[in-house]
């Protein structure tokens, strides 16, 4: 297992419900091949610059341990979810 933490950027626009249900299906898709190990929710947060004609974020910082082939998928599935802004997955171990 490889450590690894994903940060993302929800659309501020989303209820609260919804912005906990996509937080609760990263966490679903991290442990069908990994397990979570801290979820750090930051909140709303002003972004450097205009991402969607929006200059503010809900950040999300989720750290876990994962076989290698799950960023993959969990890349793929965060691109194209509509709730999802911006993502970036990083190896914490490759430092």
């Amino acid at each position: 297992m490889v450590n690894y933490e994903v940060m993302f950027i929800l659309d501020p626009t989303l209820e609260d419900a919804v912005k906990e249900e996509t937080i609760e299906a990263v966490k679903g898709i991290i442990q069908t091949e990994g397990e979570v190990e801290n979820v750090d929710v930051w909140g709303m947060r002003k972004l450097a610059y205009l991402i969607q004609k929006k200059s503010e974020g809900y950040y999300v910082v989720i750290q876990f341990k994962a076989q290698p082939t799950l960023p993959g998928e969990l890349d793929r599935r965060l691109k194209i979810s509509d709730n999802v802004m911006r993502h970036l997955i990083i190896n914490l171990d490759e430092k």
